[in-house]
């Protein structure tokens, strides 16, 4: 078997939705990263500035690379029901396991069947923790086209999807990239609680709600806090609204949602070491400790439920940035900010 159908057969066996190929002797457009770039709107993820060169040259990461497989791993679910009370929403990408772990693992079993079938093929691979710049390389392959939300969509199906990609230094088939599917739909934009996302495409990630409760590391301003809604980790709204997205369920393996909502007052005062057993497992465990804490306190102040009160004085006492939140968060529920 040729090289791009053996590659395509074991991913899909492996359990990706969608694979594609594209060519890599040419650079990826790295004009809208660097604009994202030199308008700060990385916030405090300097990662991405120091990595981005790394993102640009694939020679870096795998020398003599000729082509790269991308690949969707798909997470779309229907979200459980609403239990009401004082709990705060998951974004649906971290209900269950942490992809970073179980999607490797699929790309490390189709590296091995790689070098089994075609040794001497070298390959390396990526999903999300490496410096590769996967979304422009899933844009070229025709893996879904880049929507105004900036995520990956694939069209009438999902944008629900994790991409992996896999590197080689063999020459494949290039597949067709796709037009724009958006047109003049608005919905993402219009719905965004944080106007995070502009009119034009693209996304201002250090007012995302998304960046907000997982990568920003201190008190999120004053002005955006209401905004931020009962989100706790991440956020879905732009995908919940997008008319690509289906409700399609996952394979039963993956069907665990267990974070998908959770105790407010309860999280608002747990301590480290129980958040990170709590966690154990989940992508949650980026952010659990102070930021959670900051987070969970943030939500109780916008639910206006004075139930939350006896959990926020604790939470108080605690000092530094959970503090800061729960004063806000009290001040919120008296009517009083």
């Amino acid at each position: 078997m040729q090289l791009k159908p053996f590659l395509i057969a074991e991913a899909t066996r492996l359990g990706f939705l969608r694979a594609r190929v594209a060519s890599v002797h040419a650079p990826v457009d790295m004009s809208h990263y660097d604009a994202f770039l030199a308008a700060g709107w990385h916030g405090e993820m300097d990662w991405l500035a120091t990595s981005r060169d790394a993102r640009a040259e694939v020679a870096r990461l795998l020398p003599g690379a000729r082509s790269v497989l991308t690949m969707a791993f798909d997470y779309t679910r229907a979200l459980p029901p609403d239990p009401g009370g004082l709990t705060g929403r998951v974004a649906s990408y971290a209900w269950g396991r942490d992809y970073h772990n179980f999607v490797t693992k699929r790309v490390r079993r189709l590296q091995r069947s790689l070098n089994r079938s075609f040794p001497g093929v070298d390959s390396y691979a990526a999903v999300d923790s490496r410096p590769v710049y996967e979304r422009a390389w899933a844009a070229r392959a025709g893996l879904g086209f880049t929507g105004r939300n900036a995520f990956q969509i694939l069209p009438g199906d999902t944008c629900s999807f994790f991409i992996a990609t896999l590197f080689v230094v063999a020459e494949m088939e290039p597949d067709a990239p796709l037009g724009d599917h958006c047109g003049a739909c608005r919905r993402c934009v219009d719905a965004c609680p944080t106007q995070a996302i502009l009119p034009s495409g693209g996304l201002i990630a250090n007012q995302c709600i998304s960046y907000l409760t997982i990568e920003h590391e201190s008190a999120v301003p004053r002005a955006l806090r209401p905004k931020l809604g009962r989100w706790v980790f991440g956020c879905d709204v732009c995908q919940d609204v997008c008319p690509h997205q289906s409700q399609r369920r996952l394979p039963p393996e993956e069907t665990l949602p267990t974070n998908a909502w959770l105790n407010l007052p309860e999280l608002v005062v747990m301590p480290d070491d129980a958040l990170a057993a709590r966690f154990v497992g989940s992508p949650i465990r980026r952010a659990a400790g102070e930021r959670i804490r900051r987070n969970a306190a943030y939500a109780l102040g916008n639910l206006h439920d004075a139930a939350a009160l006896p959990s926020l004085e604790v939470a108080r006492r605690e000092g530094g940035l959970v503090a800061d939140a729960a004063e806000w968060a009290i001040d919120h529920v008296r009517g009083r900010e």
